[in-house]
């Protein structure tokens, strides 16, 4: 509209010079309001529009944080994390189908498996009581049953270790741990305490453990490296932690394949340089089971 109006201006003023000054300078202001009346309501809908994020424009790649530079390293140890298991297809039934360091990780005894841990015969395969001399627990000790299922081994370690002493049954399983319970009860064993572990963490202090025990346990840890890690934090220096698996260089151990491990392997994944470990000693007197005991270093 503005040139139009410009125009009727120019003429009217070029007809009747004796008023060209003031009609001109009225017909100006008209223009000005007009023109921002019109920017006014342009600017109102502009904002409106933008507002509604109608046109807004996708970050730029810089905007991302995992293209920063501060952000790499912990890139690489997810990827390194990701890297530490391995899925495959065609696997023992009994396992899982995750692989760790080249070993599949076996399936869980679930709580309705604790009667066999409790099966009279016991004794007489496995020598459980041997096994619990050669920890050679002392009293006062704070030890950690981890696995503790139906609290067998549980209940001779506090024995072990007196009044003074103290054991942790820990298990991921709450079933497992009502069980127990029940038998402490009736039995009056006063220093075990029960604790509801993860699948990544047995939830225990740190550097509060002179011994951590895994009975036939550790093959089924669905996350072996995160919970070595957090079982290797809860030793106090000089602390241990034992190992108790079936012998998997017998073949005449009449256990299935991926509940067995060697000594070899155990020592492969335990002497990973992040927990800090060093093996002590492989005790073989078990008829079926070996024991792998790694050390803190410390006094």
């Amino acid at each position: 509209m503005s040139a139009p109006m410009n125009q009727r201006t120019d003429n009217f003023c070029l007809n009747e010079p004796a008023s060209c000054s003031r009609r001109c300078a009225r017909s100006k202001r008209s223009s000005v309001r007009i023109c921002c009346f019109f920017c006014a309501i342009l600017s109102g809908i502009l904002w409106l529009v933008m507002s509604s994020g109608l046109f807004n424009l996708p970050a730029a790649a810089d905007d991302s944080p995992v293209n920063r530079p501060e952000n790499k390293e912990s890139a690489k140890t997810e990827d390194k994390k990701t890297d530490r298991y391995e899925t495959r297809e065609n696997h023992d039934p009994n396992g899982t189908g995750k692989f760790y360091l080249g070993r599949e990780i076996a399936l869980v005894m679930t709580f309705h498996g604790a009667p066999w841990l409790e099966r009279p015969e016991r004794e007489e395969e496995e020598r459980l009581s041997e096994l619990v001399k050669e920890l050679k627990l002392k009293p006062g000790q704070s030890v950690a049953d981890i696995g503790a299922g139906s609290g067998v081994i549980t209940m001779m370690m506090a024995d072990e270790v007196g009044a003074s002493g103290k054991v942790y049954a820990v298990d991921i399983q709450q079933e497992m741990l009502d069980l127990l319970e029940d038998k402490l009860k009736d039995r009056k064993i006063d220093n075990v305490e029960l604790v509801l572990g993860t699948d990544k963490s047995p939830k225990l202090t740190a550097s509060s453990i002179d011994l951590a025990l895994m009975v036939d346990v550790y093959h089924e840890f669905e996350f072996p490296f995160e919970m070595m890690l957090e079982l290797s934090r809860t030793l106090k220096p000089g602390g241990r932690i034992a190992f108790v698996e079936y012998r998997r260089e017998d073949p005449q151990v009449p256990i299935k394949l991926v509940h067995k491990m060697t000594e070899a392997q155990v020592r492969k994944e335990v002497e990973q340089p992040e927990f800090g470990l060093k093996w002590k000693e492989t005790v073989a007197k078990l008829p079926r089971q070996h024991i792998v005991i790694f050390e803190r270093p410390g006094k």
